[in-house]
Formats: structure tokens, sequence, C-alpha cells
């Protein structure tokens, strides 16, 4: 559905993005995570044609959309993190407005119109003006304004920012059910938990690069492989425990705590029966073997950090 080949975006010695590649299949509700200025807003208005890129290209469909956004608008709906909305419309005129900018008018724009407002639970607002509705509100109203033409791809750009925590899972509830419609739905978040409870791949951005892109089982994996094992064993093993735990590659680091270590290990599941196998062989009395709950707020800032630590060293390379 969407593919993204080595996007590049620049203003002036900034590059807002950098070699981004990105493939989104049809149906999936994926998840676009980055911090603030990471690139998620600089690459959805490039996506939906409302910014040039330096470099690189967009398919929608196997479509070039940079050279051909005028044919291929018709495909993708966009939700900005600012949305307008007419204050002097009520709900029903603001829907009609947009439908007759596509060319649709009367008994038949006004039941699609209606069935939108239906679809994002605001069919019992048709009378009310724009101005009256809370911003939950009106972010359901954007939203079925952006699939007045039916879109093949819904772009939506922090599109729970200010939500309280009812709207937020009322939007949440309708997104997942325009994904079972068969919509390609991407949104933009900077909290990962928040996106993991809808999406069906998530993908972390920073500094305009993707840094990581999976499946939610992927993703919690990957966030518990960054916490600590913890092992308790009897107290008089702890220095046998250390020469075996110091001769396996996969372990980074070592603490310890009375009779409780604290191992930075980086391997998988194999890897870890192999470090448990490896003590027991040695006849180290373990009480208690186990990978601590991986945190995806940790796996964020790990991957945010482990970027700005490689750019760091890049600039120190350029400097000497």
């Amino acid at each position: 559905m969407l593919e993204i080949k080595n996007l590049n975006k620049r203003y002036g010695k900034f590059y807002a993005l950098r070699n981004l590649n990105l493939t989104v299949g049809d149906g999936e509700l994926f998840g676009f995570v980055g911090a603030n200025g990471a690139g998620k807003t600089t690459t959805m208005r490039i996506c939906v044609g409302l910014l040039g890129a330096d470099s690189g290209e967009v398919f929608i469909d196997g479509q070039k959309m940079l050279s051909h956004h005028r044919q291929l608008s018709n495909k993708v709906g966009y939700v900005p993190d600012f949305f307008g909305v007419y204050n002097s419309f009520t709900t029903m005129e603001y829907m009609q407005f947009f439908a007759s900018a596509y060319g649709l008018i009367g008994e038949d724009a006004d039941n699609l119109c209606l069935d939108l407002l239906r679809l994002v639970k605001l069919d019992h607002k048709l009378d009310t003006d724009v101005n009256g509705l809370s911003r939950g509100m009106k972010q359901r109203l954007c939203l079925a304004r952006a699939l007045v033409h039916n879109p093949d791809i819904l772009f939506l750009d922090e599109p729970a920012s200010g939500l309280d925590p009812r709207a937020r899972y009322e939007l949440k509830e309708i997104l997942k059910n325009l994904s079972s419609m068969g919509k390609t739905i991407i949104i933009s978040s900077h909290i990962l938990p928040e996106l993991s409870e809808m999406c069906t791949t998530i993908g972390i951005i920073d500094h305009g690069q993707m840094m990581l892109k999976g499946t939610i089982d992927e993703i919690h994996r990957a966030a518990a492989m960054q916490s600590p094992i913890i092992i308790v064993v009897e107290e008089h093993a702890i220095d046998a425990a250390f020469r075996v735990l110091q001769e396996n590659p996969n372990v980074q680091h070592l603490s310890a705590r009375a009779n409780i270590i604290e191992v930075v290990f980086t391997g998988n599941k194999q890897d870890e029966a192999g470090l448990l196998t490896a003590l027991v062989r040695e006849g180290i009395p373990i009480l208690s073997f186990t990978r601590q709950e991986g945190s995806l707020e940790a796996l964020f800032m790990q991957i945010v950090n482990r970027g700005q630590a490689a750019r760091n060293q890049q600039q120190g390379g350029v400097r000497r």
C-alpha cells in the first residue's frame, strides 16, 4: 500500500528526514512513534502532497506519489495535528461543505455525511455548532471529514493529543473499526505505549531516521530484551556465579546486592536458557532466574539515546 524509499528533507543544514525507508501493508494500523521534531509530521505532509521532498520517493499502490500527487490525492485522507474547523457551521453543514468540495451534493451526499457522522459517533450532534463540540468530538469530526472521498489510506498526526481518557478510548475504537473495514491507517504519537494498544505494527523514528520497525509482539520482545535478568543465588555462590557469567559473550554488565545479581544480557530466549544451563552445570545453587518485564518507555528512550550517542560520535570524528 505505502512504500517510502530513501526520503530526504533538509532545512538549511538541518535534516528533518535522512534516507527514511518504510513499508506499510494493506489494512495495517501502523503507529509512527517519535519525539517532537523526530520527523513524523514532515513524513506525513510529504506523503499526502502538502510538502515537497529533496530526494527519495513515496509509492502508493505502486504508483509514485511525489510526481503524481494530484492523481493520487483521492487515495489519501489526512487529519493534521492542528485541525481546522469552521465554527459558524453546524456539524452537518461542515460535512456537507467538504462533500461539495469533492463534487458530492444532494441527497446522496447528505446520506454519506450522516453515515460518516454515525461511524464516528456524532450523529446525535447534527445541528450542534462546531464551536460547541468538545476537543474529542472535533477530532472525530475531522476524521469523518477525511473519509468523505473514501480514501484507501489515512494519515493521522498526533490525533490523541490533548484528549481525555474517554475521548482517547472512543478514538481508538473508531480506528480499530476502520482498520477492520480494510482501511490502511498511519497514526503518529510521541507515546509508544499509547500506540501499542491499537496498532498492528510500530515504527520508531528519531532525527529523521527509522530506528526500529516491527509487529506489536516484536516490539514487546525487543523491550523485554532490553530489561536485565535477575538471578538470585545462595550467598556463598556469588563469586562462582560471577565467574560463569563473565565468560558469556552476551553479558554486558553485572551488579549485585546481597545474593541478587542483575545482568544486562543481549541474548535471545535460547541464549538465556544456555546461560542458565551453564550456571547449573557449574553447580551454582539458583533460587530464581527471571527477565524483568520489558518497558516500552525504556525501549524508546534507549533507542533515542543510542541514536544520539552515534550522532555525537560522528560529529566528534568530523571535528578530529
